[in-house]
């Protein structure tokens, strides 16, 4: 039974138009996999922690010095480890602001690049045979021919941390010019329909 793990950073809730992408994404994958299992992580209800020092500590200690607070503290962290291990396709929905992502999904991927679970000490990823759809929707356009390409640093690190942790296989769906439905030149709906069919494509290739 295929899993799709669904990783949701936007707080906007219905109103997110990256949840929207995601949302069709998911529908799609579901009538691809009848059978397969959708895991969802809402950033936004998880009560994720920023790394502090007590966290740093648990990290660097070795698992057989661990005490029970330091057990705790790395509980959550285990477990969405866990989520990315179990997972064949992870689909990751983000809007991006002042061209980068959001804080909560930056405290994810430093609780999900772990020495030893997702990352060698080596330095080599660990996670192979899984590929990942980034849903992003941002208020400028960054896609080829744009002008303002350059300033594309949230799709650039995304792939870069996933590619650092072993998943190479990575499709982007990147709703530009969300900003449009805020200012009212267009429904969200309009807005996330522009972009079904490139969803439908990726979510067939999951």
């Amino acid at each position: 039974m295929p899993t799709l793990l669904v990783v949701e950073s936007s707080p906007r809730g219905e109103y997110s138009m990256s949840r929207g992408l995601t949302q069709l994404f998911v529908d799609q994958w579901m009538k691809n996999h009848p059978d397969g299992r959708v895991v969802e992580r809402d950033l936004m209800k998880s009560n994720l922690p920023f790394v502090t020092m007590p966290w740093l500590g648990a990290y660097f200690a070795p698992p057989d010095q661990h005490t029970d607070e330091m057990k705790d503290i790395l509980h959550l962290s285990n477990e969405l480890v866990e989520e990315i291990l179990a997972a064949d396709h992870i689909a990751i929905g983000t809007p991006v602001y002042n061209y980068n992502i959001p804080a909560v999904l930056k405290a994810y991927i430093d609780h999900i690049v772990r020495k030893g679970m997702t990352l060698g000490f080596s330095g080599e990823g660990l996670v192979h045979g899984k590929a990942c759809t980034l849903l992003m929707a941002s208020g400028g356009v960054y896609t080829k021919g744009s002008p303002i390409r350059d300033r594309d640093i949230a799709t650039s690190y995304l792939r870069l941390i996933l590619k650092v942790i072993g998943i190479e296989d990575v499709t982007v769906v990147a709703g530009g010019n969300a900003k449009s439905v805020d200012m009212g030149q267009i429904s969200r709906e309009d807005f996330l329909q522009t972009f079904a069919s490139q969803v439908e494509a990726a979510a067939s290739r999951a």
